[in-house]
């Protein structure tokens, strides 16, 4: 099937940065959307950013204008810029991508910890 590698999460200070990667691997015909969830500690998950096959892109209103999505079609990777980290922004931040295998369905990654503190 379709195997997700997180990496590049961490321990920041608020105001800090970091930048998660996703890279998709196996039998995949074809990526069509890609994005980062989170969940933080007794919260449901949410979706923080998504991004479509041709770029098009949209955020969770708390974190526009300090996380940039972006991807890499060819190398079957996201990643999220994270800027300007605050610790609301604490969570479990989880890759997925819609992705053709035998059929068209979602994929998760295991998750990487996220903590903004001070």
């Amino acid at each position: 099937q379709v195997q997700l590698v997180e990496s590049g999460g961490g321990s920041v200070q608020p105001g800090g940065s970091l930048r998660l990667s996703c890279a998709a691997s196996g039998r995949i015909s074809r990526i069509n959307a890609m994005g980062w969830y989170r969940q933080a500690s007794g919260n449901e998950r949410e979706l923080v950013a998504r991004i479509t096959r041709d770029g098009s892109t949209n955020y969770a209103d708390s974190v526009k204008g300090r996380f940039i999505i972006s991807r890499d079609n060819a190398g079957n990777t996201v990643y999220l810029q994270m800027n300007t980290l605050q610790p609301e922004d604490t969570a479990v931040y989880y890759c997925t991508v819609n992705a053709m295998v035998l059929d068209t369905r979602n994929y998760w990654g295991r998750g990487t910890q996220v903590t903004v503190s001070s």
